[in-house]
C-alpha cells in the first residue's frame, strides 16, 4: 500500500522509510476516530513507532511510541 507522508509526520525526525516500515510491520492499531488510526510498529532498528494514519493512506503523524499506547490493549 502507498502512503502520503505529510510534512506534520516529519515534525519529530522520525525517517519516511522508518515510517513505512513500522506500517508493514504493525503490531497494534487504536482507532482514535472514525477515519483517524494510531498504529503501532517497529522502525527499521526494531525501536516502537507511533504512527497516525488518516483514511488509511495518509501519515499525519509519527514518533517514538509512548507508553500509553504500548501499554494499552487494542
Amino acid at each position: 500500500m502507498e502512503y502520503e507522508v505529510w510534512p506534520s509526520a516529519l515534525k519529530h525526525g522520525v525517517k519516511p522509510e522508518d515510517m513505512l516500515h513500522a506500517l508493514q510491520n504493525c503490531v497494534l492499531v487504536f482507532r482514535m476516530e472514525e477515519e483517524f488510526d494510531m498504529r503501532i510498529g517497529p522502525d527499521c532498528a526494531g525501536n516502537l513507532l507511533e504512527i497516525g494514519v488518516v483514511r488509511g493512506q495518509a501519515v499525519i503523524h509519527a514518533m517514538k511510541a509512548r507508553n500509553k499506547f504500548i501499554r494499552r490493549k487494542s
